[in-house]
């Protein structure tokens, strides 16, 4: 992967995390999976081609533009679902619970 390839990629992250961003803001989880999953891919590409190859002091400061504002977006992102995150795992939780209740407490039928 040349300098120009790997700076399309990150623009292409970039803008997927944007996308990401908004989806997370709209409460559109499906399509916020389905981003993630883009991202990874894009992302797995560049691991993939590691060593990236060196850039010229200009093209390394966009990059590192690019990553702080990836970054960004994902602390973002973050912030957003993390509380979702919880309150799912909490009614997992419940929902586990009650069944485990359920279980204990359901009259043996005789046979």
């Amino acid at each position: 992967m040349n300098s120009t390839q790997a700076l399309i990629t990150y623009d292409a992250i970039l803008a997927i995390t944007g996308k990401m961003l908004t989806a997370a803001q709209n409460d559109k989880w499906d399509q916020l999976i389905l981003l993630e999953q883009e991202c990874r891919k894009l992302t797995e590409m560049l691991i993939k081609h590691d060593p990236e190859p060196i850039l010229d002091k200009e093209l390394l400061q966009k990059k590192v533009k690019i990553i702080n504002q990836i970054l960004a977006d994902d602390a973002q992102i973050r912030a957003i679902t993390a509380p979702w995150m919880t309150k799912l795992q909490d009614m997992l939780n419940t929902n586990g619970r009650t069944r485990s209740l359920q279980q204990a407490y359901q009259p043996i039928n005789d046979m």
